[in-house]
């Protein structure tokens, strides 16, 4: 059974990114640099809105 997605405590602003990576099992900087791609090229607000979701939306792991 796959884990759920939940905001990591291995965090720099609120867990969002650190999150993502342990669910899809990927390195958490290689996440944070495309994250910041990603906001860069659309402008930065879609991104920044993205995350704000995120952070309210993803429960804080427990463990």
């Amino acid at each position: 059974m796959k884990a759920k997605l939940r905001r990591s405590r291995n965090k720099m602003i609120a867990g969002v990114c650190a999150g993502i990576a342990e669910y899809l099992d990927l390195d958490v900087t290689l996440v944070r640099v495309a994250y910041v791609l990603l906001s860069c090229l659309s402008v930065g607000f879609p991104g920044l809105l993205i995350y704000v979701i995120l952070w309210m939306v993803m429960p804080l792991d427990e463990a």
